[in-house]
């Protein structure tokens, strides 16, 4: 079969120790999981966990463009889950059984059309799922991380602490995440989960360099252009 066009090439991430890449399916991400930042974001830890999406092109490495349309862009660190199988209504005890490994990832957010989007009840596409808004570490293979479930996790802005905490913080740990995501969604291999963030959140401008990093997994480095 042939395509009208080309269809563009496979949105990856690189290995760290390999030399293949892991190919991306979908990008699912949890809102308000880490208890400091549910308050400053005005929300409730009682909650059920909520998911919204970014596209897998959405991935980037070192460098930020700043983008269109926004006076008030956001940091947000994450760990990354990426998943190298899935199914439906995987329960929680078996969840990292699908597991492939772990990343440093930034979720990028324009702020501003977030906050307008709330008080219209409309969907954060336009803040969450734009171009290159998911800088995004080499993933580390789960048998190589000691624990996903504690461990520091920090972002500098320009050589200054912006945001701090620790992975035991989530309300929602990883294998809750994954069996809750698996009532939603049938997860398939090449799916990744940005987990949430601390407290700490801010704005970026262009010339800033962010760094980016978490215990037993790994830094990230990114420059806004």
């Amino acid at each position: 079969m042939t395509y009208i066009f080309d269809p563009g090439p496979q949105p990856s991430l690189p290995i760290e120790g390999s030399d293949k890449l892991f190919p991306i399916h979908r990008i699912y991400c949890v809102g308000r999981n880490y208890h400091e930042h549910t308050k400053e974001m005005g929300g409730d830890t009682k909650d059920p966990p909520f998911f919204f999406q970014k596209n897998a092109d959405n991935i980037c490495d070192g460098k930020f463009p700043y983008p269109s349309s926004t006076k008030n862009v956001h940091f947000e660190i994450e760990m990354v889950v990426a998943l190298k199988s899935g199914g439906v209504n995987i329960a929680a005890a078996d969840a990292l059984e699908h597991v492939f490994g772990y990343a440093v990832g930034i979720d990028m957010t324009r702020r501003d059309l977030q906050d307008a989007a709330k008080k219209l009840a409309r969907p954060w596409e336009v803040a969450k799922a734009f171009e290159k808004s998911a800088p995004c570490s080499a993933l580390v293979p789960a048998r190589h991380v000691e624990s996903p479930a504690k461990g520091g996790i920090w972002l500098d802005v320009n050589g200054e602490r912006r945001q701090t905490g620790d992975l035991s913080q989530m309300v929602w740990d990883v294998p809750h995440q994954i069996a809750f995501l698996s009532q939603l969604f049938e997860l398939k291999a090449g799916d990744l989960i940005f987990t949430g963030t601390p407290a700490g959140v801010g704005a970026i401008k262009k010339g800033d360099r962010m760094k980016a990093h978490i215990d037993g997994v790994g830094d990230l480095e990114v420059r806004v252009v």
